[in-house]
């Protein structure tokens, strides 16, 4: 029964961490591939650092330099000059670095940010970027001391995920799998991270095509994080921008992948 438990504790905290990421601060604010709901919209900015642990400006500008220099020296991330060992690394001192870039408003920062009309979270303007952290790990502990330790530990690893989300997608989708399109970059479809991490491992679509809220091309490459697009859509909470769709495969191509 705890295992039970503990399982559904984790995938929900999982889910609610990767869902703030790749819909929120993903394809809602990086690439306007869908229109937040103004009111989820204002809690995205106000608790996203919370849920995460990350900044939702600072995760959108840095996101932004990979696209404008995916795979080049100047890429934030990139497997092709830190190798696959040392993207989690890379990622942090990438993300500090636009934090301490968007505090003293450098120009090529502030121009990647000139949409986002929200300041940086008070919590790194003030330097206390590590009270989400100590808030999950407290309430994982408590769940801990009062139901049972391994509830309170799928708590706190599903909601501080992100490091293995990012470091799976920017690693693997940018060095491992198989590529739909031709691009400047390296991207690839990794479908193991994929299905891990709600369509996020389908670079390669996703960099063809970066205002899409649709990543999968193929009908039979996963993409959890779309389908809660259109149920949130249902539920009127956003809004896809349908024109921007990533197009479906040519009907010669359909037809030979319904043979195999």
């Amino acid at each position: 029964m705890i295992i039970a438990v503990s399982l559904a504790v984790f995938l929900g905290a999982y889910l609610l961490n990767i869902l703030t990421i790749t819909i929120g601060y993903h394809r809602g604010l990086a690439h306007g591939a869908v229109r937040l709901h103004p009111r989820l919209q204002r809690l995205l900015v106000a608790g996203g650092n919370w849920v995460t642990g990350l900044d939702p400006k600072a995760w959108v500008v840095m996101h932004r330099l990979h696209h404008a220099h995916s795979d080049t020296p100047l890429d934030p991330h990139s497997p092709v000059n830190v190798g696959l060992l040392g993207i989690g690394m890379a990622q942090l001192r990438s993300y500090e670095r636009v934090i301490r870039g968007l505090r003293r408003e450098d120009p090529e920062l502030m121009a990647l940010s000139r949409d986002l009309d929200f300041e940086l979270s008070w919590l790194n303007r003030s330097g206390r970027w590590y009270l989400p952290y100590l808030l999950h790990a407290v309430l994982g502990a408590g769940l801990a001391g009062l139901v049972a330790w391994p509830i309170g530990l799928a708590y706190f690893l599903g909601m501080m995920s992100h490091p293995f989300q990012g470091g799976m997608v920017n690693a693997l989708g940018h060095a491992v799998g198989g590529r739909n399109f031709e691009t400047n970059d390296n991207s690839r479809n990794n479908l193991l991270a994929a299905w891990l991490i709600a369509g996020e491992g389908l670079q390669n679509n996703h960099h063809r095509f970066p205002k899409s809220a649709k990543f999968s091309y193929r009908t039979w490459e996963p993409d959890l994080g779309f389908a809660f697009c259109l149920l949130f859509e249902t539920c009127g909470l956003l809004t896809i921008d349908h024109r921007r769709i990533i197009p479906t495969p040519p009907s010669h191509v359909a037809r030979a992948e319904e043979s195999l």
